[in-house]
């Protein structure tokens, strides 16, 4: 009987979790292009967004991968492409050939050509990064601060921690 008590709370947890997942809609988006995919482009997905050519939604929260990825509101897990578009913000690991995001972002950037309009708070990694205001360290080529930093232009690296 002492046995079946961790399975019963395993078994409670997992029907626990599954029930949260799905009452919070779009577990997972799989797309061609837009529109041709199964998310409307102005609804959220909270699992797992894959495309081949394009795809694009209001929010995402999970894991997200493709060839162009855009999100018109904001992002939170990771986001693996050859371009990602994030607007209302980001928070966890974005890394493609070329990162365009706004809002606050709170993580890590890897790619050729990193560009953040907003708020950046963590680390740049690339060829090119860019970014509005940075509380947080730049490490590339060429590292531009919008506002403040180390120096608005610098080599190598560049940083504000204010």
């Amino acid at each position: 009987m002492q046995t079946m008590k961790p399975v019963l709370l395993i078994l409670v947890l997992i029907l626990s979790f599954n029930s949260i997942v799905l009452s919070q809609g779009n577990p997972i988006q799989l797309s061609l292009f837009n529109p041709i995919q199964i998310v409307p482009e102005g609804e959220s997905v909270n699992g797992i967004r894959l495309n081949l050519i394009y795809t694009k939604n209001a929010n995402v929260t999970g894991f997200d991968m493709g060839l162009v990825n855009q999100t018109t509101g904001s992002q939170l897990g990771v986001q693996w492409g050859g371009v990602n578009m994030t607007d209302g913000g980001f928070t966890g690991w974005q890394s493609g050939f070329v990162n365009i995001s706004g809002g606050n972002f709170v993580g890590l950037q890897t790619s050729m050509v990193n560009y953040h309009t907003g708020h950046f708070n963590g680390l740049q990694f690339s060829v090119v990064n860019y970014a509005a205001t940075i509380e947080g360290l730049q490490l590339g080529l060429i590292n531009i601060i919008g506002s403040g930093g180390f120096l608005p232009v610098f080599p190598i690296f560049n940083f504000d921690f204010d």
